[in-house]
């Protein structure tokens, strides 16, 4: 696949959706196309299991069962939208990916790694993001933030969550930024928009060049194997 998969990650309210509005209008200015994407959903099937599972109607199954809808709408979106976007070259920015499920659904369970890891394995299908952009915003910001954006419309599953919880978020997606260095990289979200916007540029122009230079690389190599 000649295409480039970024995902955000973090907290409620750390400034995903914003981030990648801007990225995308940027991308797309230096004559990039752009496919902007979500977590739960993205995919008809995917938006049905987001509205079950945001709703709070699967909470009562357990935090298993929950880790089995994500996955299955994880699956459709993948083979749905990502992968063809991937394959046309394009480069896809996701709001949430698998890194959210490791968090909300397995942090702290070290025991049910097993599962996490055969559900992530199926549903992605070998279709792993390229770069993870995790935007890191203290916890009792990211609810404020979060609380205001929704207005008078009520909290979502995990939106209503204490501090705490939270907070413990946060921290399962700082280490696996520090896990996975090469994947992810750590963004501090409680800076001003334009601030921010400006370092996932840099960092987003920055991979995709060396992404550009190793196609080269490799495209010269193969001619000089003929």
């Amino acid at each position: 696949m000649t295409g480039y998969l970024v995902t955000f990650e973090g907290g409620e309210g750390s400034g995903k959706s914003t981030q990648i509005a801007r990225l995308a209008a940027h991308l797309r200015e230096a004559g990039r196309d752009v496919v902007i994407t979500r977590e739960p959903g993205g995919s008809p099937g995917a938006e049905a299991v987001r509205h079950i599972i945001l709703s709070g109607m699967a909470e009562g199954l357990g935090p298993d069962w929950e880790a089995v809808l994500f996955a299955a709408a994880r699956a459709d979106h993948v083979s749905e939208l990502i992968r063809p976007a991937l394959e046309r070259g394009d480069v896809v920015l996701c709001d949430r990916f698998h890194d959210s499920t490791r968090v909300y659904q397995f942090a702290g369970r070290a025991g049910d790694r097993s599962l996490m890891q055969r559900l992530e394995r199926a549903a992605l299908a070998g279709t792993y993001p390229d770069l993870t952009i995790v935007l890191d915003v203290p916890a009792d910001i990211g609810s404020e933030r979060a609380r205001r954006r929704r207005g008078n419309a009520s909290a979502d599953r995990f939106e209503k969550d204490d501090a705490r919880i939270q907070d413990e978020r946060r921290r399962a997606f700082l280490a696996i930024a520090a896990e996975e260095p090469e994947r992810c990289v750590v963004v501090d979200g409680d800076r001003p928009v334009d601030t921010v916007a400006a370092e996932i540029r840099g960092l987003v122009d920055d991979r995709l060049e060396a992404r550009r230079f190793e196609t080269i690389e490799r495209s010269l190599k193969l001619g000089k194997g003929r």
